[in-house]
Order: C-alpha cells, then sequence, then structure tokens
C-alpha cells in the first residue's frame, strides 16, 4: 500500500508540469446571444460539454481514444441525439477555466461536465480560491443556459500536502454538488490512478486502457440524467 501511494504521488506531481499548449476537438463558435442559442435547444443535436484540463484532452493519445471520445460512441450505438464537446485544454488551473468559460459558452450546452483543480491542488494553491473559481463557471453556466444539466468530477489531492489540505480538497466537490443540485463523480480516477498497467509513462494520464475506464466512470452518472 505504500509503494503504491508514493507511485500514486510521484504520477500526481507529474501533471502540474503539463503545458497549456492545446485542446481538444473544441467547438466552433457562433456570434449568436444566449437568448437565441436557448430557444433553438428542442430542435438541434443536444451536447456534452466535457471542461477540463489534460485528462479531459486525452493526453499524448489520438483523440478518438479519449474518455470523451468513447463516451460518443457508446451514445451512438444507443441511439441518443448527442455530440460530445471535448474541451480540455492541458495544464489549466481553475483560475485558467474561469477566465474562458465565457468563450466556450457561446455555444449551447445541455450538458456540462466540470472536471478541473487537480492542477490547483498539485501546485498548493488556495483552495478557498480555487472552489469559488469552480463556483464562478458552476454561475456561469447556469445563467446562460438555465437548463442545462451540470456534472462535477471529483478528484483527490496527493497526501504530501498535509491531511487538512486533502481533506478539504476532496469535500470540496462534494460541497458544491449539494450547493449546486449537481451530478457528481466521486473520483474520475477511480481504478485508474496509482496503477501502472492503466497510465503512460508519466505515471498520471490515463493509457488506452485507462481511458475505457475512466470512460465507464463517466457513464455511470451520465446516462441517468440523458434523454434519449
Amino acid at each position: 500500500m505504500k509503494n503504491i501511494t508514493l507511485f500514486f504521488l510521484f504520477s500526481l506531481l507529474v501533471l502540474a508540469a503539463c503545458n497549456s499548449g492545446s485542446t481538444d476537438s473544441q467547438a466552433n463558435s457562433t456570434s449568436a446571444g444566449a437568448e437565441n442559442n436557448a430557444s433553438d435547444w428542442k430542435s438541434r443535436h443536444k451536447s456534452i460539454l466535457f471542461f477540463g484540463n489534460s485528462l479531459t484532452a486525452a493526453y499524448n493519445l489520438s483523440p478518438e481514444q479519449g474518455f470523451t471520445a468513447l463516451i460518443q460512441k457508446r451514445l451512438d450505438s444507443l441511439g441518443y441525439n448527442y455530440t460530445c464537446v471535448n474541451a480540455g485544454v492541458s495544464g489549466e488551473t481553475t483560475t485558467d477555466g474561469l477566465s474562458r468559460i465565457g468563450w466556450v459558452l457561446r455555444e449551447p450546452v445541455d450538458v456540462f461536465v466540470l472536471e478541473l483543480g487537480a492542477n490547483d491542488a498539485l501546485r498548493g494553491l488556495d483552495l478557498k480560491t480555487t472552489k469559488a473559481n469552480l463556483q464562478g463557471i458552476i454561475d456561469q453556466v447556469k445563467s446562460q443556459y438555465p437548463g442545462c444539466k451540470i456534472i462535477i468530477a471529483g478528484m483527490q489531492a496527493p497526501p504530501n500536502l498535509g491531511a487538512e489540505y486533502t481533506r478539504f480538497f476532496e469535500d470540496m466537490y462534494n460541497t458544491l454538488s449539494a450547493k449546486n443540485g449537481t451530478e457528481l463523480i466521486p473520483f474520475l480516477l477511480a481504478g485508474v490512478a496509482a496503477d501502472p498497467k492503466l497510465n503512460l509513462e508519466d505515471g498520471i494520464h490515463p493509457n488506452v486502457e485507462g481511458q475505457k475506464i475512466v470512460a465507464e466512470n463517466v457513464w455511470k452518472i451520465l446516462k441517468p440524467v440523458l434523454i434519449k
């Protein structure tokens, strides 16, 4: 167990080194206003926006190997009228996410999956600010698309930051979910973290097999909120 914990800690630290130079499959935006977008919801293909960091962006894998693409394949096979939009940016913090959420929301969103916070913890940032940033992102989604369903992807902080910090970090996702009435993925990397067979050589980003498990973690929470 000690070796697994140390391996997980080392692996998590790699995530902080990821740069923010690329995005995966962001949708083209239009200048249509929120009111027009909202009125058109019933007549278009519904969208699921995955908003996160390198974990969402399928770091160092081809786009079709990432969990968002795997979710899209499942949706298509089951006849769901949804399009997955991958808005993951490697290395992104919650402050970065808050600064770009307005641009991303220029396109209509029916389901919003929020996967941010890990890089804040890895850099030892103030978690009160992290929590406020996440709330700010949620507030903007709710304000622009009141009918949008929100899912928060929970994460865990490395143990070297201290028990109080790691506990606050994990509880932060539970608190935000309860406060805002959202669905919660307890731990996005459940069954994947600390397993060398399921991660790339950096030890933190899921490999092809790991992505399949992450997709299952997401699907368990996502499926019940979808309308077929």
